[in-house]
């Protein structure tokens, strides 16, 4: 299955779906733009999720005021992309409780 774009509410940027041996990656760039979009974009992103699926995220910077907000439920690794943005990619905790609360979405500075 190749990459193809799909309609995703609340989302402000063009979201992405792709199969890799059996898991379904998301992504989406949020690398030009303005807060709270980046912030916006992943928490509509992460209400996508389940076992079988992660979600890349594709940003200037870390999105550090996000990762307190989804942490109980979420699991993310950051990786430094050589041309100075960052990646973050994130799944779904195992049995985790749904407690984030996804209207949390701006990202106070």
């Amino acid at each position: 299955m190749q990459k193809h774009q799909i309609e995703v509410q609340g989302a402000t940027v063009a979201f992405f779906e792709e199969l890799k041996d059996g898991i379904k990656f998301y992504s989406f760039d949020t690398s030009a733009t303005p807060p709270p979009e980046p912030m916006v974009n992943a928490m509509v992103g992460l209400q996508l999720l389940d076992a079988n699926s992660k979600l890349i995220m594709i940003n200037h910077k870390s999105p550090g005021g996000l990762f307190p907000k989804i942490e109980a439920e979420f699991d993310y690794e950051v990786t430094d992309l050589d041309d100075g943005r960052v990646q973050v990619l994130f799944s779904k905790k195992h049995l985790a409780q749904a407690t984030t609360d996804f209207s949390q979405n701006s990202c106070n500075g």
